[in-house]
């Protein structure tokens, strides 16, 4: 995991060297394990290492992955503990039924599920999330979206691993730039602007 998180660096020096700024260092052993406690999942080795290097990120308007917060374990604890209070007081439920999600093939039809581990937000109640839930047809482990005004669920990655390739070979492909007050945003997205 470290190569990853070498090339992300390494892009962050070259186009916005402050990013370096809200790495934490990695995470502890203790801190994984409360996540794993309190979610009652196991989380995939590659997200182990991966944050064994870095804790996400610090709390800030500019974030690491396109304008989102690469969270932190402890952020990801608040984050699942917020979504599972609405879902036991049935914020995910109309006239006693639940809400569904219209997901990709591989994908529970949740509106949210305790399974799926927030792993970037944007502020406003969107993740990306590893899904330690999914149907036989899906992929343990595998990344998902969960927008919150958005009944659609899709699968980004088979695995975190692979999301974070596919997410640094565009960021070395200049997909991504540094935009000052938004952090790494995509070259086409409306944020693309500096003031």
């Amino acid at each position: 995991m470290q190569q990853y998180w070498t090339r992300w660096e390494n892009w962050m020096t070259q186009h916005g060297p402050r990013l370096l700024n809200l790495l934490h260092p990695g995470v502890t052993p203790e801190a994984v394990e409360s996540l794993e406690k309190l979610t009652g999942t196991t989380m995939p080795a590659s997200f182990k290492a991966f944050y064994a290097i870095h804790n996400g990120q610090q709390k800030a308007r500019a974030g690491l992955v396109d304008a989102d917060q690469l969270l932190s374990v402890e952020d990801m604890m608040a984050q699942w503990q917020l979504l599972k209070d609405q879902l036991d007081a049935g914020a995910f439920t109309h006239l006693d039924e639940p809400v569904l999600s219209t997901p990709d093939t591989g994908i529970k039809n949740n509106w949210w599920n305790p399974g799926w581990i927030p792993f970037t937000s944007d502020g406003f109640g969107n993740y990306l999330c590893i899904d330690l839930d999914p149907p036989p047809e899906g992929k343990h482990g595998q990344v998902i979206t969960v927008w919150q005004n958005d009944s659609h669920r899709s699968i980004v990655a088979a695995t975190f691993e692979e999301w974070l390739q596919h997410y640094l070979n565009a960021l070395e492909k200049g997909e991504y730039i540094f935009v000052k007050k938004w952090g790494i945003v995509h070259k086409d997205t409306f944020l693309n602007y500096n003031d």
